[in-house]
């Protein structure tokens, strides 16, 4: 099956992002998944993993976070693309 877009991303900039409904099952594991690698300290002693929903785009966002001063240290996707995709989102309605 090939998932690919037109423009070779598999993202078609003109559409809206999907809704699509949380499966409860799902979010128990992805939940279960962070709290290990967050116990393991896999991100260090000083960072922890986090899952969260952009609020404008309702993308889901990776980061990892400062536990002592809440600074994001690296995010997937970052900042500026959920902007730009805020914009398409903007401009297609």
């Amino acid at each position: 099956m090939d998932i690919t877009g037109i423009n070779g991303l598999g993202i078609n900039p003109a559409s809206a992002p999907a809704q699509v409904a949380p499966d409860p099952v799902e979010n128990r594991d992805v939940i279960q998944a962070v709290r290990a690698l967050n116990a393991a300290q896999y991100f260090g002693d000083n960072n922890e993993l986090s899952f969260l929903l952009d609020r404008q785009t309702r993308l889901p966002v990776i980061r990892i976070v400062n536990k002592k001063t809440k600074e994001v240290v690296d995010q997937i996707p970052p900042e500026y693309i959920l902007r730009l995709a805020e914009q398409f989102r903007q401009q297609g309605e």
